[in-house]
């Protein structure tokens, strides 16, 4: 995030899962890392211009997550390239493919 010119400030915490739970993200769309950007949780290994695009667009949803750590996801590139997709969380709960990767 910071070589796509984001100011990123890391707190480490051994529980994220109150943060998943207050922005509703279900335990099938968790990964490694939870990140807030104005009122929406990014989890896991999202592509920058997928951050960009949700903030851009704001859209009624409360999370955008890139599932478990694919490979070739951003700081995953030395584990090969895989085809992954962004899931956005929708206000309602329900989900939606936000962005597709590597050929998805």
């Amino acid at each position: 995030m910071r070589r796509a010119g984001w100011t990123v400030e890391v707190v480490e915490l051994e529980d994220l899962a109150p943060i998943r739970a207050r922005h509703g993200i279900p335990d099938r769309l968790a990964s490694c890392h939870t990140a807030v950007a104005g009122v929406y949780a990014i989890e896991g290994h999202v592509p920058s211009s997928d951050v960009d695009r949700l903030l851009r667009e704001r859209p009624a949803a409360r999370a955008l997550s890139a599932p478990g750590m694919p490979a070739g996801s951003p700081g995953m590139e030395s584990a090969g390239r895989e085809p992954f997709a962004t899931t956005l969380i929708l206000n309602d709960g329900s989900t939606r493919i936000f962005g597709r990767h590597n050929g998805a």
